[in-house]
Parts: C-alpha cells; structure tokens; sequence
C-alpha cells in the first residue's frame, strides 16, 4: 500500500501562496512559515500532516502528494480549504 508523509502551508489566497514558495526557495525554513502563517492547526507543527494513504486527503491533494518529488515545495494547490504549498516528506509506493 501507498504511504506519503507530507507537510503543507495553508493560505487564503493564490498571492500569498506563491509569495511564500518565494522564501522557501530563497532559503527560509518551511516550518517557520508554516508556523506564522498557516491557517491549518498542523501549522503549530511546521505543517505537518503525519502518514496517510491515497484517498484519505482531498483529490487534488492526493494527486500532488502521491506524485510529486519528494523534498520538493509544490504549489499552489487550490482545495475547497484554500490554497496549499506541498511538500511530500517521504513516500513508499
């Protein structure tokens, strides 16, 4: 069975999603920002999101998560919550 580990920063608007990649690809910590800025309680954890199978996460998380590279900041990604940053921790397939 397929399991991911991922983390995620959750925002209300597409602008301020990519405005935050930004800094995660010039340096800044992930779970800093995740911490001060997202709007998911998994925030308080660096954005953590523990280990889950496919189907357990909104479609078009499951998509990323399940495909994407890992240790690679993906987004955004538009879910009926907002818009997300990505980033798969470790997947087995």
């Amino acid at each position: 069975m397929k399991l991911a580990t991922a983390r995620h920063i959750l925002v209300d608007s597409e602008a301020q999603c990519e405005a935050l990649k930004q800094r995660i690809l010039a340096g800044e910590d992930f779970a800093t920002l995740a911490k001060n800025h997202s709007n998911c309680p998994s925030g308080q954890d660096g954005g953590a999101l523990g280990e889950f199978g496919p189907g357990m996460m909104v479609p078009e998380f499951d998509a990323v998560v399940f495909s994407a590279p890992v240790k690679e900041v993906q987004g955004p990604v538009q879910t009926q919550f907002g818009y997300h940053l990505l980033e798969v921790t470790s997947r087995t397939d």
